[in-house]
């Protein structure tokens, strides 16, 4: 299995650090707001990727934070007199609804900010005597990037690039434009904590590298984000770990690609972001999954008008095939060259992509058998997709019910349509075959296909 190592900038064979296990991170959300889209699709990503990896017969322990604490929170708060730690309890519980709904399960581990001040603490307190941080008179404490000479190894930035990529505040107390806060003091009505510089709270860099090592130890296998926070929010997970460490920090760096919305950045101040709630209320979670999983998730997703329409119709037509098996057959057993060929394309850096593509020449071939009376053959290959494609969380739902609740809206059916479907019916149930199959023939004159099922029938235009 190979997998994109931001940090080497290639494909590399996956080694875990300890044979048959691993430990594998992902930033989560800052809980400022409702999930939208893109927090749905990176939690999605690393649900499968912790999947496949436990397919291939590892034992993953996989966590996930909640950034709790964050100008961003303090900022809502003020905003909706919500106390900020009320505020950010009450958008946990918003978002993991929201996600239970998507069928993202939960990690082996979640970890919040604000459970780990003391580890925080103690983190930059070791950093400080290392000679790799410094508090000021205010009482912020700064990572000093120029006592890590290996910073920009993951954005692949000198410290020149990395001047004109960085967001540089006003604090004159500051040794260099580049230092980032490991700790902040305390402003009126912000919630802070105590510690030797005074009463503050936690910089967003630092409570990653804290709960990471907090959960693991200093190495873990896999770290894992959306591509945006390679710099700087990774690139100073590093600095601040490894300085503490002296050891590698994460053998492999995996970012996913970004959410566009007809071809725009994704974003609150141009008022497009997609909410995952209003996705979900109107489209299935599969749907959902469906549309985001077309892309390798390397790459940028572009939403367009069409994206999730176009999704539920493909899923509504590969349902409909599982509806007509179930009613043909009750035969079970495995189909091991979708198997095979679906690990093939995940050991290839998870494309699920790939993955995905593949399903159309299959459900064409499951058709071919069907109209050529191998059904038992058909019904076996339908299984199986069903076993494989579970872990990207598709064709888990009834067929019937998938179709009736999320196919394509009815369009109107010609009365004469349907008074000739009607007449066909009651002429099957008769067991009338030559006049069925004469009202049959008319009925595709007319410019329908009819569908049987067991004492029903659907209709599509041709």
């Amino acid at each position: 299995m190979k997998i994109y190592n931001t940090l080497t900038g290639k494909k590399q064979q996956f080694i875990p650090l300890e044979e048959g296990k691993v430990k594998m991170y992902a930033c989560g959300i800052t809980v400022s707001g409702e999930a939208h889209i893109g927090h749905a699709y990176q939690a999605l990503i690393y649900d499968i990727i912790r999947k496949y990896l436990e397919k291939k017969g590892y034992e993953v322990t996989y966590a996930r934070n909640y950034t709790d604490v964050d100008d961003k929170i303090i900022a809502k708060s003020n905003e909706t007199g919500i106390p900020a730690d009320e505020y950010a309890k009450l958008m946990i519980k918003e978002i993991d609804e929201q996600m239970a709904r998507l069928d993202v399960d939960d990690p082996s581990l979640w970890l919040k900010a604000t459970e780990s001040i003391d580890d925080i603490v103690e983190f930059i307190t070791a950093l400080m005597s290392k000679g790799h941080a410094y508090a000021t008179d205010k009482g912020d404490v700064y990572f000093a990037v120029d006592s890590f000479p290996q910073y920009g190894k993951l954005s692949h930035r000198n410290l020149e690039d990395a001047m004109n990529g960085v967001r540089v505040d006003n604090d004159e107390q500051k040794r260099s434009p580049l230092d980032f806060a490991l700790w902040k003091s305390a402003k009126p009505g912000e919630p802070s904590w105590a510690s030797p510089w005074g009463e503050g709270r936690p910089g967003w860099h630092i409570e990653c590298s804290t709960m990471n090592r907090k959960a693991f130890g200093d190495k873990i296998d896999i770290h894992g984000g959306g591509r945006d926070l390679i710099f700087p929010h990774h690139e100073n997970e590093i600095a601040q770990t490894e300085a503490l460490t002296g050891t590698q920090f994460a053998n492999y760096w995996i970012h996913n690609g970004l959410i566009k919305v007809n071809g725009q950045k994704m974003s609150k101040s141009l008022g497009n972001s997609l909410l995952l709630k209003d996705l979900l209320d109107k489209y299935s979670a599969e749907t959902v999954k469906y549309a985001l999983l077309q892309t390798n998730y390397r790459g940028d997703i572009n939403v367009t008008d069409t994206l999730f329409p176009d999704a539920q119709k493909h899923l509504t037509d590969f349902y409909q095939v599982f509806l007509t098996l179930a009613e043909k057959s009750d035969v079970t057993g495995e189909f091991p060259e979708v198997d095979a060929r679906f690990n093939e394309c995940m050991d290839d850096d998870f494309n699920t992509a790939l993955a995905i593509s593949d399903l159309y020449g299959y459900f064409k071939k499951i058709k071919t058998l069907i109209s050529s009376g191998e059904i038992d053959t058909a019904v076996k290959m339908a299984s199986q997709i069903k076993r494989t494609y579970s872990i990207l969380g598709l064709f888990k739902a009834d067929a019937k019910e998938f179709i009736e609740k999320y196919g394509a809206e009815k369009e109107e059916i010609p009365e004469e349509v349907l008074s000739l479907a009607n007449e066909r019916l009651v002429a099957r149930q008769n067991k009338d075959w030559a006049t069925s199959d004469a009202l049959r023939d008319k009925i595709l004159q007319l410019g329908y296909i009819i569908k049987d099922g067991k004492d029903t029938y659907t209709l599509t235009k041709k």
